[in-house]
């Protein structure tokens, strides 16, 4: 794993080459292709839900009113799309049973 506790693509690709046997260029083509796709599915609108792992979520944020927090200013935020992560429940256990 890289520094500072960060998995990469480069981490990603060198653990496809040692634990599935493809070449360090194939394990890189094919982490490029899986996230891709995931962000071509997002691109388009679609939800990509990974089983197991999780959901990343498309959810659309109306416009809204927000306050500067130095000066106290009403300011307008426009609408905009954020994507959202939901862990699924086993990753959820995952996560709590190596913390402990």
């Amino acid at each position: 794993m890289s520094d500072a506790g960060t998995l990469t693509r480069a981490d990603l690709a060198e653990s496809l080459h040692r634990q599935v046997g493809l070449s360090r260029a194939d394990s890189a083509r094919l982490v490029e292709q899986i996230l891709e796709s995931l962000c071509g599915a997002l691109a388009k609108g679609e939800n990509v839900k990974i089983s197991g792992f999780g959901t990343f979520v498309l959810r659309d944020k109306g416009e809204r009113i927000g306050r500067n927090p130095k000066t106290g200013v009403e300011v307008p935020i426009a609408p905009r799309r954020v994507l959202t992560f939901r862990a699924s429940q086993m990753m959820r256990d995952r996560i709590v049973d190596t913390s402990t």
